[in-house]
């Protein structure tokens, strides 16, 4: 199991667009992709999981991932954050 902390750097924050794109990153991989979030856990595969967990521009989310594929997972996930989800 590996984790990073990484704040949200996209002006809206994790709204629809970002959300899907976060999703479609995560689906990619065979791990457990899950975000902790204010005492809350959301699944990173999940769209709606990811829209409840409410996430604005400057929050810090931490990113855990469990599986064969895990380190690929938790460097491609911080990586596409990092360059904004596609905004």
């Amino acid at each position: 199991m590996v984790s990073q902390k990484v704040i949200i750097k996209n002006p809206t924050g994790l709204h629809l667009r970002p959300a899907g794109v976060l999703c479609k990153e995560a689906m990619q991989f065979k791990s457990l992709i899950t975000f902790t979030f204010r005492d809350n856990t959301a699944n990173a595969k999940s769209v709606l999981s990811v829209l409840g967990a409410c996430v604005k521009c400057g929050d810090e989310v931490e990113f855990v991932c469990d599986g064969e594929d895990e380190e690929e997972a938790l460097k491609a996930l911080v990586e596409a954050i990092e360059n904004g989800l596609g905004e």
